[in-house]
């Protein structure tokens, strides 16, 4: 049982901004294609760090309360045999703050939204798709407010190259925040954006006065039949036919790439059976909306007696987001970033009686009952252009806001 503060939060609820967003039928990234559409939540947990306590710990204690035992991933339960026949899966996030807290790391800047830090959703299905609501209110969005000007963010891309010349850092992924008012409900817009093409982890997931919608193309972590398997994404270009030759030859972008995966390997090597990690997959380019982005295949052999809560803290913030060496990226995060990065950049995915996968909340957004947040970036390294920095950025934002019109 889930105790503490923790707990407590499970049945806090805010009326006012609960009104601000109307309910209606989405799914989670990630759910099993035989439960889409019929989804209904059984259970909730959600955390914020005035609780307290290890939130990894309580996610995973929360899940086995409903019947998902997750204590050791290498022998994954029977579904037929040890979970609650109402219950098919859970959706899991984490935010990037909770992420950086659980490697042990600064977690930057306040979340700009009102969400929590850490939710998980227990979930049943129906045999039929729940009944619809009536027709949303009309979708209104306000002109967005940016958290930096494209000056600052040079001057923070300019910071980070002196920080790899002093031999601080070899990468460093900034992230920049935008918001915007709204009125009416949020969902559609944020079950357009998970519709994006590319978005493998496409859906939402929502809470008492909070939304957060998604399409990313990036596997954070999945553990199915006793693998492990992450595929980082570092290095975009434009969807054209000179933007894929480019990154392909592109020594920059390559070498930021192999650094990235090579992090992955470390994250994965401290969770798996000795000498079991390989690359099955490198450099692969792939097309995500308007956009080239390079892609690796990371995988091992899940070590005996692996928890969630274990998987969380070795995985957790993704590598491809924060940079090499991992602290040391997170302390000059936290230093440059002036706004959190709230629901981007941490996990958001289904957990399943006998897998998991979660995806890197990259192309993703956030709504409370005030604003819609939205946030994009990418890693520098010694070799990288400020003014490229700032544009590449834009390049990932602008689908993602057009998406929310």
């Amino acid at each position: 049982m889930v105790r503490g503060k923790s707990a407590e939060r499970m049945s806090m609820n805010r009326p006012d901004v609960v009104e601000a967003l109307p309910r209606m039928v989405v799914d989670p990234p990630a759910v099993p294609a035989s439960c889409r559409g019929r989804l209904v939540e059984r259970a909730r947990w959600q955390w914020r760090p005035a609780d307290g306590g290890d939130p990894a710990a309580y996610a995973e204690q929360f899940l086995a309360d409903h019947g998902l035992h997750l204590h050791d991933l290498a022998r994954p339960a029977r579904p037929a045999h040890h979970h609650r026949q109402d219950i098919c899966g859970a959706a899991l996030y984490v935010s990037a703050a909770a992420g950086a807290l659980l490697a042990g790391g600064a977690p930057g800047a306040p979340n700009p939204a009102d969400l929590p830090e850490v939710a998980v959703v227990v979930y049943g299905h129906t045999e039929a798709a729940p009944a619809r609501p009536d027709p949303p209110a009309r979708w209104w969005l306000g002109t967005w407010t940016e958290s930096w000007t494209p000056h600052q963010h040079a001057d923070a891309v300019t910071a980070i190259r002196h920080a790899i010349g002093h031999g601080d850092v070899y990468q460093v992924n900034l992230v920049g925040h935008a918001s915007a008012p709204y009125t009416g409900d949020p969902l559609p817009a944020l079950t357009r954006l998970g519709r994006l093409p590319g978005a493998r982890y496409g859906g939402a997931l929502t809470g008492p006065g909070w939304a957060i919608g998604c399409a990313s193309p990036e596997t954070l972590i999945e553990v199915r039949a006793g693998t492990l398997t992450t595929r980082p994404i570092k290095g975009t270009r434009p969807a054209t036919t000179a933007g894929r030759a480019d990154l392909l030859t592109s020594a920059k972008e390559r070498a930021e790439h192999i650094m990235i995966v090579d992090l992955e390997r470390n994250d994965l090597a401290r969770v798996a059976r000795t000498g079991s990690v390989r690359v099955d997959d490198l450099f692969a380019v792939r097309r995500w909306c308007d956009l080239w982005q390079a892609e690796s295949t990371v995988r091992a052999d899940v070590a005996d007696g692996l928890g969630l809560a274990d998987l969380l803290r070795a995985v957790c913030p993704g590598g491809s987001v924060t940079g090499a060496p991992k602290l040391a990226a997170l302390d000059h995060i936290a230093a440059l970033e002036p706004v959190g990065r709230g629901a981007a950049m941490g996990a958001l995915g289904w957990i399943g009686p006998d897998h998991i996968d979660l995806g890197l909340t990259i192309r993703t957004a956030a709504v409370d009952g005030n604003a819609v947040h939205v946030w994009a970036g990418g890693g520098i390294t010694w070799d990288s252009d400020p003014a490229d920095e700032v544009a590449e950025a834009a390049a990932k934002t602008t689908p993602v806001r057009a998406a929310l019109r």
